[in-house]
């Protein structure tokens, strides 16, 4: 595995958080080779920060994710990335319905099932929801991130 992309709606909350925290525990475990990367599949935010809660929750847990911007999924992201997670269920339709053939399909995965195998447990999108949703979903995201780093390990 050489690269992963994480996606999420807008690529301001969920997915850069991934993509910040998968960086940092990959960082710790001296893996240095792998390309982490995410986008979203809407192009509301093309070019934005991540949100400013996203951040400021990063940050209280020594990530910074300030200087990532939002960039929307492209068909090209099949090319360019191993693995593709998703946030949901609405993601994983958004990306599917652009690849081009199984192979792309099977590159698309939910999230948390690294971590809970076929539950198929959704990252809650917590940009309309009060500042405790972000540490959530960081919570939520760090168990997958750790199960991510440990396949990635056991590859080595």
């Amino acid at each position: 595995m050489k690269s992963i992309l994480m996606v999420c709606l807008g690529n301001i909350c969920r997915s850069p958080l991934a993509e910040g925290i998968l960086r940092h525990k990959l960082l710790d475990a001296g893996i240095l080779d792998l390309k982490v990367d995410s986008a979203g599949t809407s192009n509301n935010h093309i070019g934005q920060h991540p949100d400013s809660r996203s951040i400021k929750n990063a940050l209280s847990h020594g990530i910074d994710i300030s200087k990532l911007r939002a960039r929307q999924f492209s068909v090209a992201d099949f090319d360019s990335f191993d693995l593709i997670y998703v946030m949901d269920s609405s993601n994983y339709k958004d990306v599917l319905a652009l690849a081009r053939n199984d192979s792309d399909k099977r590159k698309v995965e939910l999230l948390l099932n690294v971590k809970w195998t076929g539950k198929n447990i959704a990252v809650p999108d917590p940009y309309y929801g009060a500042g405790d949703g972000f540490e959530t979903v960081f919570r939520l995201v760090e168990q997958a991130c750790d199960e991510i780093v440990k396949a990635v390990k056991s590859d080595i």
